[in-house]
């Protein structure tokens, strides 16, 4: 989220599509991905994804992998990142940290006033986005109230 001249925040979501079949090229994809995006859309901050490990732990590695170059990528171009484990991200946006991933989808779209179709990945990241926000709006009113 980034807020604009008048305070106001817009979302804004995409995918950044790898080419190649070289995984360290693949990585350097993901890094000039993400330095584009932080050059096209000047945002704050950027929230991610802990990785969690489940069954197949070559693809949490190669996760880990592309989200240290997301982070690379954002820490070069001096933003704080800030990290959230999924439980975390259904548990603001459903109230369930066992949420199902169509419930935080359906939850995304209603919360963005989005009408149509959406790629899962799309509503995982918006999700994040969105869970970093209430986090945010909520430290933010306990310093207030402790001030």
């Amino acid at each position: 989220m980034e807020s604009t001249p008048r305070g106001l925040r817009y979302v804004a979501s995409g995918c950044i599509r790898v080419q190649s079949q070289e995984f360290p090229e693949r990585l350097k994809q993901i890094f000039d991905g993400v330095t584009e995006v932080i050059a096209l859309y000047k945002p704050q901050q950027m929230a991610i994804e802990q990785v969690f490990m489940h069954k197949n732990a070559d693809s949490a590695l190669k996760l880990g992998q592309a989200r240290g170059a997301a982070i690379c990528a954002t820490m070069n171009q001096e933003l704080p990142v800030f990290e959230y484990a999924a439980r975390q991200v259904k548990q603001a946006l459903v109230g369930k940290g066992s949420a199902e991933k169509s419930q935080v989808q359906h939850m995304v779209k209603i919360l963005l006033s989005i009408q149509g179709e959406m790629q899962i990945d799309a509503s995982d990241a918006l999700a994040i986005s969105l869970c970093h926000c209430h986090y945010q709006e909520t430290a933010k009113r306990l310093q207030q109230a402790l001030s």
